[in-house]
Order: C-alpha cells, then structure tokens, then sequence
C-alpha cells in the first residue's frame, strides 16, 4: 500500500472485500492509515475480471456506467526476484492516507493533528513496517525521539460518515477553541474510557473520555459533519445524525458489501467457453479486422488454433443480447442453480467441474443427488459499505437495495473492485416432494413462518428500513440454511478443515416463483491451496457423505447451551434466529450469507428438553 509514495504494509486481494477496503481503517504496526476511494487507485497494471453476470448485477444496483471489475494492483516481477524499494514497482498498490488525523506522544501525551508541525513522518524505505511519525522536539524524550500513535478515538454515524473525534469541542464542552496543547493522559492501567483523560495546557480543562459514550456521549457530541475521509470531501447535503464514539479498531465501523457469483459457463462449446475466459479483453471488438490486429500484437495466443473468422463469428453471438440473461441480473443464483442442479459434465471447464453422484447413503427420501463440484471460481465485487449497523449480510439485489450504502467514489464509479478465488465443493439437491411432505406433516409450521416473519420485520424496523416486512426469505430457506450450518460444522470438525475456509451458497425459491429450487452448495474458497487439493470432494461419496450428515444431525441433537438454546424464540429479544447459538449452528461471518441469521435446529432434529413444536425433517427410521 502506499501513503504518499511509500510503501507502509500488505495486504490480500481477498483482505480487500471483507476486512480492509475502501473506506476501512488498517492498523499498521506504527501507523494507522485509511484506504482511498477509487479517485486515487492506480489500475494501469490491473487485468479486468471477466464476469459478465456480476458485472451485471453491479450495474443494477450502481448504474449503468459501471463497466469493468478490477482487482487490485499487482506490482510487474522483477526479473532478479526481489523488488527494490527504490524502484516503480515498490511504489505500485493501493492509495492510502494517514487516519485518524490526530496522534499522541508516548512519552510526553502530546495530543495534536499530524497535519500540524508538531509531529513528522519517518519512513524508512528498507523497512516499511517501521514507517512511524515521531515527536522531535519531545520535552520528555531520551535519544531517540519518541514514536507517536493514533489517537484512539474516532466518532462516525451510521449514514457511513467517519471523522476524528472534536477534541477540542469536547474538552471546551462546545464554548470556543482554546488554544492550549492538549495532553491525553492515562489514569489507571484498564485502558478503559473512564481512565482516559484529556487535558488543556492553558486554560486547565480535564474531561474523561467516557462522558463521550453511552447516554452522557448523546448529549455531550456535536452533530455529525458528514464527512467521507476516503473522498477527502463532506457530503453535500450534510448529515442530520448526532456523532457516536467508536473506538479506533472498532469492528462496527465498517462493514462491507459484496456481491458474490459462480463463473459458470454459458456453453459446452470449447471456442465460447474460452471466449467467456477472456471476455474482459474481447467484448470491446466491433470489427472483425480488430481480431487480426490483436492476433498481430500477440494478444491472441489462446486462440492458436481457431481461425479468425470463427473466433469473429463466436464473438458476435456473445454479444448480442440475451433477453432471458437480463431477466436473472436480479437473481444471481437462479443460472447457477440451473447448471448445478443439471450437472452436465459437457459444460465442464478448466474452472468450473462438475461430477454427479447418488444422494447421501441413508438419505435417498431426502435428497435427488450429491454433485462433486471439483473446480469453481467464485468472484466478488465490493459495492460499497456501512458503518455502525451491519446490513445484513445481504445475499441478493434486492436486499442490498433497502440499505443506504456509503460510496466508493466523489462520482458515479466507472468501475469497482473485485477478486476471484479457486476452490471446491459438494453440492446436495433436496427432494420437492420431501419438503411438501415435511410442510403437510407439521401444520403449525405455518403459525411458526408468520412468527418468523413479524420477527424479520421488527429487526428490520428498529434499523429503519424502508419496506420491513418485504424479502423475508421465507420457512424453505430457514430450513436448508440451518442444514447448511450443521453439516459445515462436522465438516470442520471432523475433517480438519478450519471453519472459516468454508462457506455457503443457499439455493431457495420462494412462493410465486417460476422456478422451484431446493439446494445447498458448500464450498471452499480460500485464497491459499487449502481450497483447491480435493479434500472436501472427496467427502462427497455417498457412503462418507451420508455417514458426516449422520453425525452433524446427532450433534445438533444437544447443545451446551441447553436448555437456553432449546427454548431460544426469535421473537424474545429482537434477533432473527430461533435455536441456534455459537455451541450449535453459527458459523464464521465470512462463512454465512446471511449473517448467522435464519437459523433454527428444530426445524431439523428433535431436540433434547425441547418445549416447543417439534418440526424436525429428519425422522429417525
């Protein structure tokens, strides 16, 4: 990454979409630093992904002119190995600025803006890690001048603005700006906010950092200033918010949001699916002498031994439109569920395999087929953010449509992020006439989906979204989520995958729908090899798949947190599962789609001291 035109740290492509994007704050080992909107991103050494269906899908929600997905910038291989820090390749990677604006000395608790001459930046060249701002002219420093830190206080809003914490405003209690030093001193060891006490040099105002939270926090902050750090601007219009302190590292002040898709292939065709490969690169020909000239400039090489005209012809069939692929952009999942459930092996690719099996020994009454999903690729495109409240977890457009997102750029985004990520996974199809069965057998399941139901409206009530009542997704999903997060759990039990290198994909219709889908696909999706060496396929033989979804089944059985758990109704405390907890059924966040919400193992098994209805699915034979 670079601050200026030095580079301070690293980080993942995969890092980007769920931990330290745009508008997130990445602490660094002496610096703490923000990352830039996409105004400041250098993307000359960036290949456009090609996903023409995400693409899409971002356009929905973004507008029209978004037109690529870039990930992030790769510096070019130094022939001699290593990159020299000298040279342009050490100055390639994401822009990033100073955050928050104000520091502290270790040594003498100098409080003040790094943008004033008290502090100076020290970048060491050799050694990123050590970038730091020092305190020269420190009255209590010994040889060395002191390190200084960021000041560990931040204020933000929930309409996605973020801003170093009013200083002096709080201290002053709002009358004037006194123009003494300020001191950030330590009362006890807790580190808590009641130990942390700000002070004037020259008027001699103290406060405690904790009249900045809770109730007193209300009536002591400034109302918000509706400013973007990572657009170096304040929003037009302003913000009609109070501010609300938040701690620097704090995990509420940024949440993003993504939008995931399967590359699937749209033919069986090996000239189509390498042209879908390389779709970033050839959708933009409009004349067949452009294919020559391209050939010409080396451009074409995986392209060696189709012919020119044939290549031209494939190319104008891809581009013109498809009414039924404009349909699905609100619907990513339905084209994936079409092949899945298929499985055709003649559409398989070098990124995208499929091998069908039988259902799950023991659980033919339940399931139509396994699929062994043997290679996928899945991309994700950031879209924007949040901070303060979560949204969600959304895992569709229309989801993410009732959430007010903060933006990635000063103006409309001509493009956006995004990152792909080889892996693997198991595919399971559930029988139509089972869940009609399961349905008809226990008729106070409907009493139970319209609890659901008015639970998802509260919760989406007390966030002030607009529609609450609208995407519930409906008893189908609770049920194959919950199923979901059961067998991952035994998966990463039993068969030493670690827990988050696991995730889930939901395949669920609901009323009113054309098409009927019913399935789950798990998969790995970890940016390292873990993903990609065949573990988890082979877990999908009908015999060992059966025998984990015994297991998984028997667990979920009892929980350690019973009775409490058991009893749990979504209803009781504004949540949106039922009997679930961190003992049972949740996962990790970047495992979920939905944020370890729509959970309940009653839908599943009979509990042990379970005192509700009894839904379970699964009846023991």
């Amino acid at each position: 990454m670079n601050t200026e035109r030095y580079k301070v740290g690293e980080l993942r492509p995969s890092q980007i979409m769920f931990s330290f994007g745009i508008g997130a704050v990445v602490d660094l080992p002496n610096l703490s630093v923000m990352v830039m909107g996409l105004n400041e991103w250098d993307t000359a050494l960036s290949d456009p992904l090609a996903e023409e269906r995400l693409l899409a899908a971002v356009c929905e929600k973004l507008g029209s002119q978004v037109q690529k997905l870039i990930p992030p910038p790769v510096p070019l291989s130094d022939p001699r190995g290593a990159i020299s820090p000298l040279g342009q390749a050490a100055k390639v990677g994401i822009p990033v600025s100073p955050f928050p604006g104000w520091g502290v000395c270790q040594a003498c608790r100098l409080l003040a803006p790094f943008s004033s001459s008290m502090f100076t930046l020290k970048n060491d060249l050799y050694r990123p890690d050590k970038t730091r701002y020092i305190h020269g002219n420190c009255t209590k420093s010994g040889k060395y001048p002191p390190t200084v830190i960021p000041a560990r206080f931040l204020v933000a809003c929930s309409q996605g603005h973020l801003d170093d914490f009013p200083w002096l405003y709080f201290i002053h209690r709002g009358q004037g700006e006194c123009p003494g030093r300020l001191r950030l001193e330590e009362a006890g060891i807790s580190g808590s906010a009641a130990d942390v006490i700000v002070k004037c040099d020259r008027c001699g105002a103290s406060r405690s950092m904790a009249a900045a939270f809770g109730n007193t926090g209300q009536q002591n902050m400034p109302q918000c200033r509706a400013r973007h750090p990572h657009l170096r601007n304040f929003h037009d219009d302003g913000c009609s918010e109070q501010m609300k302190s938040i701690l620097l590292g704090a995990s509420n002040s940024w949440f993003p949001v993504t939008l995931p898709v399967l590359s699937i292939p749209g033919t069986s065709n090996s000239l189509g699916q390498l042209v879908e490969t390389h779709w970033a690169t050839l959708k933009e020909i409009s004349d067949a002498s452009q294919v020559d000239l391209l050939r010409r400039i080396g451009q074409l090489k995986a392209f060696s031994q189709y012919s020119d005209i044939d290549l031209w012809q494939e190319i104008q069939r891809q581009q013109s439109p498809n009414p039924a692929q404009s349909e699905d952009v609100r619907n990513l999942k339905l084209p994936e569920w079409e092949v899945l459930s298929n499985a055709n092996p003649d559409l398989n690719t070098a990124n995208f395999r499929l091998k069908p099996e039988g259902p799950p020994t023991g659980y033919g009454t339940y399931f139509t087929k396994t699929v062994l999903v043997e290679r996928l690729r899945e991309v994700r495109a950031l879209i924007g953010f949040t901070r303060i409240e979560s949204p969600g977890d959304l895992s569709d457009i229309g989801d993410i449509n009732d959430v007010t997102l903060a933006p990635l750029s000063r103006e409309l985004p001509k493009w956006v992020p995004a990152s792909d990520i080889r892996g693997e996974g198991i595919f399971l199809q559930f029988r139509e006439d089972a869940i009609a069965n399961w349905i008809e057998r226990y008729p106070a399941l409907e009493a139970y989906e319209e609890q659901s139901h008015m639970a998802h409206t509260q919760w989406r009530c007390a966030r002030n979204i607009d529609n609450p009542a609208e995407n519930f997704p409906e008893l189908r999903y609770m049920l194959l989520h919950s199923f979901a997060h059961a067998l991952m759990r035994q998966m990463a039990i039993e068969c030493g995958y670690a827990a988050a290198s696991l995730r889930e994909r939901i395949y669920s219709s609901r009323r009113g729908d054309d098409v009927l889908m019913a399935g789950i696909l798990i998969y790995t999706a970890s940016p390292d090899s873990e993903g990609t060496l065949g573990g988890l396929v082979g877990l999908g033989k009908p015999v060992v798949l059966g025998r984990h979804i015994d297991q998984a089944l028997e667990q979920i059985g009892l929980c350690a947190s019973d009775p409490l758990c058991a009893e749990h109704e979504s209803l009781q405390d504004g949540t949106l599962h039922g009997s679930a907890c961190h003992a049972c059924l949740f996962s990790p966040e970047t495992s979920c789609e939905r944020g370890n919400k729509y959970l309940d193992r009653a839908l599943l098994v009979t509990m042990v001291n379970q005192t509700t209805e009894n839904f379970a699915f699964f009846q023991p034979e």
